[in-house]
């Protein structure tokens, strides 16, 4: 974490300086504002923190809610989005007080015995190493709670708008604030009250049954499964010998989806209540805690659970439902700039089997966020936008046809298996797409094409960028590189210097290009940094050599890798960095070790190129793609 450059920092280094919009920030909704979110679910509030890194863009999150969620639907936390949290810094945090998955058991009827069940498998979570961070449990409530803290302080010192209820739009052709948005106070004093707001965007994440989607003529396409579950976090004394980790079960009377949780003592049972008829007309959601707890008792045979609280029950039945686009712009017309978006349960819902829900809506939200703050900060043009649905309701399509299967997988009876471990090897062979990690954008304006992706084989093109450790060379310490990757907005260009580069500053193309980067006319860097800010408040530029870190003289450095920033004009050392021993980048990224390459990577982690040092007109025409030449007032 960096502070100080600005001045001596003596508190919170969290807490940014109030500025721009933070700045004697009203208390009431305005009447104009450049974004308003509608719902403080996961989707809502990530895109709320990544814009109060902006204090230039007037941002407000209304929500219907009277305050803060206490009790959270979700609660599985997949690795992907535990990287994000670092990008906003709580990884660390949550992780400490989340219960940590490393591996699940899988159980089914005893071949000798089929009305008791035994453990047929118990395999490690993440087998493979898909990522440093781990997978996790904690309840939505908590993870709501970071993102309110990153907002509130951030230098636009964000809060939700509580008590407001969103009731509906209307787009104008022109304007500068061509949203109008109605709503209603649900809370408080003035409960019943309605009123407008003007917007130049909106974005509806205000669930399943979303008054946005509604406003907009979307709607959520798809079926029911016509299978129930009793969901229930209880505190419970129990003889089953997994009860703290995660569980498949599968019996005679049914299936089970066991998850402990955080705190070392709750834990979530999904209980199977079977397929639902076509005439129960909502009556399976009536189910009483009461039968669900006995349901559980029969599938756990011959286990026995005895409940003592139940902190939150609900029943549900199976769903798969997807929008056909994740904005207003109609399919007849595809030139116009969108206004309002739609993100997470609005426009995609699935199962809860997957633990996908809240990550998936959180990613929208992500990807969306940078996005909207490019434009509204004048850094890119407004077809940026359009890219938000395009790429994400692929990935959203992709989640339901996953769920479909794990769900049905989930549900099916024990004798329905040619075998017992059909279940547990499912689970195995397809971890990485549950953990996040099988997300791929694909060319783009903002994905470049694959045509030097054996320069950095490790690195794939539109898919996030896989961090790995390096060593400092200012002073010697272990790094993640992509540990430093904030959501700050800013780009980020990995130089990967060739051996031949080893002590002498950088072989003759990496040193041209490090001076072309620093000085040329067509460098993105000096293209698109706004005067008077600093080097580095666009493109976050680091350099990773393959030697050692004692081998590299850091007076050789190129000077584009040691920006002076703030008012004192102090130089930043932590963006040089070099191999760790015997661990090094280069090798377990693929990175071609003789000529290097520059690695490309998204305001989002997603990375976005791979090219030669000698390929600066490429790398030049990219980023004109999509970035303005324009000065920027907003940070």
């Amino acid at each position: 974490m960096q502070f100080h450059h600005h001045g001596y920092v003596s508190g919170d280094p969290r807490i940014s300086p109030a500025a721009g919009t933070g700045i004697d920030r009203p208390a009431e909704l305005p009447d104009e504002v450049d974004v308003l979110i509608v719902g403080a679910g996961p989707a809502g509030m990530i895109l709320g923190a990544q814009l109060s890194q902006f204090p230039g863009i007037t941002t407000r999150l209304v929500e219907r809610r009277p305050g803060r969620l206490a009790i959270g639907q979700a609660d599985g936390i997949q690795a992907r989005s535990v990287e994000t949290f670092q990008a906003f810094g709580f990884a660390g945090r949550i992780i400490d007080e989340a219960y940590r998955i490393t591996e699940m058991s899988f159980w089914a009827p005893d071949s000798a015995d089929p009305t008791r069940i035994v453990r047929t498998d118990r395999p490690a979570d993440d087998a493979t190493g898909v990522s440093e961070f781990p997978h996790l449990i904690v309840n939505q409530a908590r993870v709501l709670d970071y993102f309110a803290e990153v907002m509130a302080y951030s230098p636009s010192r964000m809060t939700p708008d509580y008590g407001l209820e969103f009731l509906g739009i209307e787009v104008a052709d022109q304007g500068e604030y061509p949203v109008t948005v109605t709503v209603r106070e649900s809370a408080g004093e003035r409960e019943g009250q309605e009123r407008t707001v003007r917007a130049k965007y909106v974005v509806g994440c205000d669930g399943a049954r979303s008054g946005v989607r509604e406003s907009i003529g979307r709607r959520l396409v798809g079926q029911s499964a016509a299978h129930a579950w009793a969901v229930m976090d209880t505190l419970a004394v129990t003889d089953f010998p997994d009860i703290r980790t995660k569980c498949a079960i599968q019996s005679q009377a049914g299936s089970i989806l066991h998850i402990p949780r955080e705190g070392g003592h709750l834990f979530r049972m999904y209980v199977d209540l079977g397929e639902v008829a076509a005439d129960d007309h909502g009556a399976v959601r009536e189910t009483t805690v009461e039968t669900a707890i006995a349901k559980a008792n029969r599938i756990l045979h011959p286990y026995t659970l005895d409940v003592k609280d139940v902190a939150w029950y609900s029943v549900y039945e199976v769903g798969h439902r997807l929008t056909d686009k994740f904005d207003d712009v109609p399919a007849e017309d595809q030139g116009r700039t969108p206004r309002v978006f739609i993100a997470g349960d609005a426009c995609h819902t699935h199962s809860a089997k997957a633990g996908q829900g809240m990550n998936v809506s959180m990613q929208d939200g992500f990807n969306l966020g940078w996005k909207l703050a490019s434009v509204l900060s004048g850094r890119s043009p407004e077809a940026l936008l359009s890219t938000y649905s395009a790429e994400r309701q692929v990935i959203a399509k992709n989640l339901i046809d996953f769920d479909k299967e794990w769900s049905t997988l989930m549900a099916k009876k024990p004798e329905e298996f040619d075998d017992p471990k059909e279940l547990g090897e499912f689970y195995v062979r397809t971890a990485e797409f549950p953990a996040g990690f099988m997300t791929q954008y694909p060319p783009s304006m903002l994905i470049g094409e694959a045509t030097h992706q054996a320069l950095a084989a490790g690195f794939p093109i539109g898919k996030r960028f896989k961090s790995a450790l390096v060593v400092r060379v200012a002073d010697g310490n272990p790094i993640h590189l992509g540990h430093h990757h904030r959501a700050d907005g800013r780009w980020r260009l990995y130089a990967f210097p060739g051996v031949a580069a080893a002590g002498q500053g950088g072989e003759p193309a990496f040193a041209q290009w490090a001076e072309w980067l620093a000085v040329s006319p067509d460098s993105p860097v000096v293209a698109y940094t706004p005067t008077g800010t600093d080097r580095d408040s666009v493109f976050d530029v680091k350099v990773v050599y393959p030697q050692v870190h004692t081998e590299v003289d850091i007076a050789t450095v190129p000077a584009i890798f040691l920006p002076r920033v703030g008012p004192f004009g102090l130089i930043d050392y932590e963006k040089v960095y070099a191999g760790a021993p015997g661990d090094a980048i280069h090798d377990q990224r693929g990175i071609d070790r003789r000529d290097g390459c520059v690695v490309v990577v998204r305001p989002d982690q997603y990375v976005a190129h791979v090219l030669p040092f000698t390929a600066t007109t490429e790398l030049a025409e990219f980023f004109a793609g999509n970035m303005l030449r324009l000065p920027v007032t907003a940070q």
